[in-house]
């Protein structure tokens, strides 16, 4: 009994243990604010400077400010530091970044500053690839589905590298998916009506077996999540390390009381519903905004036939 109670508060260490600096990550926030800075700079004070450069519009400031926020909190705030305890927390992450902040930089991006980086000669080639809608389809699935292979995950995440390789590469694999779908870039590939609905929905379908993976599978397959030994090493990226070695732990089940099979499959019905639910979203959007266009065309169709039958009439025909 007198175990049981120890354990049960052992379970529930606080996460201030590590410090406001694995907590906070101000190293971190203060790469946010300079990028916000940099911003600015360009697209307000420099703007005249660019060729073509148009004034940016609110909506523009607005969408760049969240994707901003919302990724400091998700890789910066004590969530962060979570999602390395619970797989759940850091599927959750992983959602967020690729579905939402991805996205919403791309419109929060100037369409002048796009244009200057795919008018620079091998990254405009590179980039022009990778945006083919079947291409960064591809790329998307394959990297998200490579990144939560158990082997790949538990690798990556003993190496900080390693880590921040993947992340950054699985983040731009999300901005080329999201590409098609969003950009309003002439000469660069856009999807239209049918097109873009049935791209969205395939993109739904090919993420699914990864996802199903993770939450039908009756065992725990990271081991940077399970076991104690790896999750310490895993910790030691987001944890001074001098933190570490002054705590008595030994894995995440001192900070949770979920068992480590449900955590993950939580985090992988989480990714799944989190998914479906923007998914849900941007179809419905392009639904309306495919089903005006084709009103007006109609619209604009029908006036064009009154007026050539009109002229007709009047010549006798």
């Amino acid at each position: 009994m007198e175990r049981d109670l120890v354990e049960g508060a052992m379970a529930m260490l606080p996460l201030s243990i590590f410090g406001f600096k694995a907590l906070w990550s101000p190293w971190f926030l203060l790469s946010i604010l300079l990028a916000i800075g940099l911003y600015f700079l360009l697209t307000v004070v420099w703007r005249d400077k660019f060729e073509r450069a148009e004034p940016i519009s609110p909506r523009q400031i607005s969408y760049f400010l969240v994707s901003m926020i919302i990724l400091y909190i998700v890789k910066g705030s004590p969530v962060d530091l979570l999602g390395h305890i619970l797989f759940s927390v850091h599927m959750t992450q992983m959602a967020v970044l690729l579905l939402v902040i991805a996205p919403f930089l791309i419109i929060g991006i100037p369409n002048w500053m796009w244009k200057k980086v795919f008018d620079a000669k091998i990254l405009g080639s590179i980039l022009r690839f990778f945006t083919k809608p079947l291409v960064s389809l591809m790329l998307f699935t394959f990297m998200f589905s490579l990144y939560h292979y158990p082997m790949v995950l538990d690798f990556v995440k003993l190496s900080s590298v390693l880590h921040a390789v993947f992340t950054i590469t699985l983040f731009m694999a999300a901005l080329s998916l999201w590409w098609p779908i969003i950009n309003s870039l002439e000469g660069q590939p856009q999807l239209h009506g049918l097109k873009k609905i049935g791209y969205v929905i395939l993109s739904a379908i090919l993420v699914t077996p990864a996802c199903a993976l993770i939450i039908f599978v009756d065992v725990p397959v990271y081991d940077t999540y399970s076991t104690g030994e790896a999750w310490l090493k895993a910790m030691a990226l987001c944890v001074p390390a001098g933190t570490l070695s002054g705590l008595t732990i030994s894995g995440p089940e001192l900070f949770t009381n979920m068992p480590t099979l449900y955590d993950q499959q939580l985090g992988g019905i989480l990714m799944k519903v989190i998914q479906e639910a923007i998914y849900v979203v941007v179809l419905g959007r392009i639904f309306v905004k495919w089903y005006r266009e084709e009103q007006l065309n109609a619209d604009e169709i029908t006036q064009q036939d009154l007026l050539e039958r009109k002229k007709m009439t009047m010549h006798g025909y």
